[in-house]
């Protein structure tokens, strides 16, 4: 019989994670002890005697304590590991280096959308974008109406209409920063290289007036965006009329004139996402993707990493690469933000990881942070940013977000993502408009289960069939294909019209 891989991580690890189920007294491939009981893919086992209230060393960091006295060859797991304080030695910028970039003649390009102002996308879409809860009806029945009638076979380089809506934009102070939150969340999409064009629908009373917007961020190059309101052309259907007229006699045919032409992949922002994530996810799938995150950047290329709850126990990685002291800073002091926002609410910051997680062996959440992080691969940390907040320049860059994925997505987009990389263990149907997610699968078993759904499978890694850097490889071709118009396995199944999750902290009043 064969034997099943177990990882051992560092040197200095106490346990090993199970690369497929381990069988009680089977022979371990990676490790000379015997599992004393049956122990699940992905889970950990212990590799010698650990006594209650020793550290429990995986990546070489702490993940928690054990709760009771451990045999080697146990299961470790919530039942004998939890969660434990964590070492703050922040060290800003100590590992911070300058990356060494590929010569611009050597750079590899994809076919993108140049916008007016500069900016590239990946998808040509037109967008229905609406200011206040009020108007999500009339926006949906404008979308819908548009594919009843089949307007777009007129117009074959528009992908598509998708209609954004939400559930907020009234009841709300306009001097607070939950409000500006959703200001910066809308107009990032309103201004989004993957949008040929806009037209923003409002009921007309809100307190998200558009005007305010436009009065704050500036107005846009003529013909990009187009406003109307519900109140001002007397009603639900008088508005969808007059907004499918304007569609198809003026926004559409002008949003058909956008072509693709070849660009650099350095315009490539791509959004760091990991959900229904397990054991294995912090071996595979997300150290493979910061590898092709690293040569992404080394051509020019920058990439977002977010969901500050859950780089918690692991921020201390991240500030010593920053770029300065000011930059590790800002994120420390987003650590204590959400510790306090969450103590106000009755909750814990450590209540991650969720249960589908802990089913797939991750225990705390200083062990999902560690594998988090990993996505984001090994340069320089140059900025953090604000929710939504425009992400300038190249490299990698963090921005603040929860940890539920459609909301922190809904973010990057904001922030400037142009293309999206979604790695899970569990698995995750997650698909975007106007943003294309590619979904990366840590373990084999989940991407046979769920084929029509993951774009790539790291799992081989644990197979023992490729290297991390052999699937980075095919992580990094993949990008450049869907961000040239390859769809990904969720634009080919039309997915992806309900993902607009603005981040909400405003008091309703």
């Amino acid at each position: 019989m064969s034997k099943t891989q177990a990882f051992k991580l560092h040197p200095d690890d106490n346990v090993v994670v199970a690369g497929g189920v381990l069988e009680a007294a089977h022979a371990v491939e990676g490790s000379d002890v015997l599992p004393t009981t049956r122990i699940p893919g992905g889970h950990k086992m212990a590799l010698k005697s650990i006594t209650a209230g020793e550290s429990i060393l995986k990546f070489g960091q702490i993940i928690g304590q054990a709760t009771c006295d451990i045999s080697p060859g146990e299961h470790v797991h919530e039942h004998n590991l939890s969660m434990s304080d964590h070492g703050d030695d922040y060290a800003y910028s100590v590992d911070s280096h300058e990356t060494k970039l590929v010569a611009e003649a050597q750079r590899e390009t994809f076919q993108g959308y140049r916008r007016g102002d500069g900016k590239v996308g990946t998808r040509n879409y037109v967008g229905i974008l609406t200011s206040v809860n009020c108007s999500a009806t009339v926006a949906s029945l404008i979308a819908r109406e548009v594919e009843k009638r089949a307007v777009l076979e007129d117009f074959p380089n528009v992908d598509g209409i998708v209609a954004l809506t939400h559930g907020v934009g009234c009841a709300v102070s306009t001097m607070n920063e939950g409000f500006r939150m959703l200001q910066r969340t809308i107009w990032g999409h309103a201004r989004h290289p993957n949008f040929g064009a806009v037209m923003m629908v409002g009921l007309g009373c809100e307190a998200n007036q558009i005007p305010l917007m436009i009065e704050h961020f500036g107005k846009p190059p003529e013909g990009s965006l187009h406003l109307e309101t519900i109140q001002h052309n007397g009603g639900t259907r008088r508005t969808v009329d007059a907004c499918l007229d304007r569609l198809h006699n003026e926004i559409l045919p002008r949003a058909n004139e956008a072509c693709r032409e070849p660009v650099p992949v350095s315009e490539l922002r791509v959004a760091l996402q990991c959900g229904g994530s397990d054991g294995l996810s912090g071996i595979t799938a997300n150290p493979a993707l910061g590898l092709a995150v690293d040569q992404l950047i080394a051509q020019g290329g920058s990439a977002i990493l977010a969901e500050t709850p859950e780089v918690y126990g692991a921020e201390h990685l991240l500030t010593r690469r920053a770029a300065s002291r000011e930059v590790g800073e800002k994120l420390i002091s987003l650590i204590r933000w959400w510790e306090d926002y969450v103590a106000k609410l009755d909750g814990d910051i450590s209540n991650n990881p969720a249960p589908g997680n802990k089913l797939g062996g991750l225990t705390t959440i200083l062990e999902k942070s560690l594998g988090a992080i990993s996505k984001g691969g090994t340069t320089t940390l140059q900025s953090v940013v604000g929710y939504a907040e425009p992400v300038k320049g190249p490299g990698l860059h963090f921005m603040d977000s929860p940890g539920y994925d459609p909301m922190s997505i809904t973010g990057e987009v904001a922030s400037g993502a142009n293309l999206i990389c979604f790695t899970t263990g569990r698995g995750s149907v997650y698909g975007n408009k106007p943003c294309p997610s590619i979904k990366i699968s840590s373990n084999s078993q989940m991407f046979q289960r769920m084929e029509d759904d993951m774009d790539l499978n790291a799992g081989t890694i644990a197979d023992g069939s490729e290297t991390h850097e052999e699937v980075a490889e095919r992580i990094l071709a993949r990008m450049i294909e869907v961000a040239g118009g390859s769809p990904t396995k969720s634009e080919a199944q039309g997915f992806g019209d309900h993902e607009f999750v603005p981040w909400s902290i405003s008091a309703i009043t």
